[in-house]
């Protein structure tokens, strides 16, 4: 049996190395960074829909909190995406600087975020889901992002 919290947990896990992975890749080169950041950002996206598309829209349904711990997620996961669009920009202009500035917040963010979720909301949506957790890792499983 599946555990929401346990699956998207392990998900942040994978996010983080592939963060890792495109800083140590953009600090080698900034020109040559682009594949990592790409991977990094889609994997990254891939999480949000996961939470947005399935787990959040499931965890408000069964208790009726939707102005709750699910919408400041949403409010942040915006910002992150914001910041992840200006590495981008950032990348493209071979602006290093900016790429890691850009970058260290989106890490402090992402680390607060993850703590978030992990220590409070999964374990909410695992106690209100239980009964249904392996449809719902099926569910975000199956997800392809574009």
């Amino acid at each position: 049996m599946s555990t929401i919290k346990g699956f998207l947990t392990e998900d942040h896990g994978r996010c983080d190395e592939l963060f890792a992975k495109m800083e140590d890749e953009a600090a080698k080169s900034i020109e040559n960074a682009k594949e990592a950041y790409e991977e990094f950002a889609k994997a990254t996206e891939r999480h949000f829909q996961m939470e947005e598309r399935v787990m959040f829209l499931e965890f408000e349904q069964k208790t009726g909190m939707t102005q709750g711990p699910t919408a400041i997620m949403r409010h942040e996961h915006a910002q992150m995406r914001n910041l992840l669009a200006e590495m981008g920009k950032a990348m493209e202009s071979k602006d290093k600087d900016k790429f890691f500035g850009n970058s260290e917040t989106l890490m402090i963010l992402m680390q607060q975020h993850n703590m978030k979720e992990e220590q409070m909301l999964y374990t909410m949506a695992q106690q209100h889901l239980s009964a249904d957790a392996d449809r719902i890792v099926d569910m975000m499983q199956s997800m392809i992002v574009e």
